[in-house]
């Protein structure tokens, strides 16, 4: 599989709310460095299983709006926004944030991230 194709895959999938889904598409040594409107984070394996487990808590339903992607071998760019519907209110839609990520692909799996995001 083209490693576009795998995070497209990964986008697609519930993984950003559903800690085994998301297992399946990240590398054990898995690094992300995050910078975002509260300010810097760097996210290993441990770390995003249990961030994906406090927001599957709050959200029944996550959707993920691809604008761009760029890719050129083990590199992939995606440009997208974030939606999710909350357990309060499972029927309205709400965005989370834009996103532009830099994924690095090692054994087929994310590996290293390089990520921006800004509130709505």
């Amino acid at each position: 599989m083209s490693s576009k194709k795998m995070v497209l895959d990964f986008y697609k999938s519930d993984a950003l709310i559903n800690s085994e889904v998301i297992k399946e598409y990240i590398h054990p040594d898995i690094i992300v460095d995050w910078n975002n409107s509260e300010g810097f984070t760097q996210m290993n394996y441990d770390s995003i299983i249990n961030f994906t487990e406090v927001m599957s808590k709050a959200y029944v339903r996550s959707k993920v709006r691809i604008s761009h992607v760029v890719s050129k071998k083990d590199l992939v760019s995606v440009r997208y926004s974030h939606f999710a519907k909350t357990i309060e209110n499972p029927r309205e839609e709400m965005l989370l944030g834009h996103f532009m990520v830099i994924w690095e692909i090692k054994d087929d799996k994310l590996f290293r991230g390089f990520q921006i995001s800004q509130k709505p």
